[in-house]
């Protein structure tokens, strides 16, 4: 599920509607009123937040099976 920094295009096609979720899931869980399509309507805070999240978690799932966990 890389995507590519310069672009922010995923790297994995087949894995964009699992991060699709993922985003949307995160965005649930800060309430963040977050939509498919256009969310101008929202604050950099709130899209910075989401985003942040889903690294923060992506970030521990890695660790726990680097940990065998």
């Amino acid at each position: 599920m890389a995507t590519n920094s310069s672009t922010g295009r995923i790297e994995v096609p087949e894995a964009k509607e699992a991060m699709d979720r993922f985003k949307m899931e995160v965005a649930n869980e800060l309430n963040v009123p977050l939509t498919n399509g256009y969310n101008g309507n929202l604050t950099s805070a709130q899209n910075g937040s989401v985003g942040g999240h889903m690294v923060k978690k992506m970030i521990e799932a890695q660790e726990k099976q680097m940990a065998g966990k």
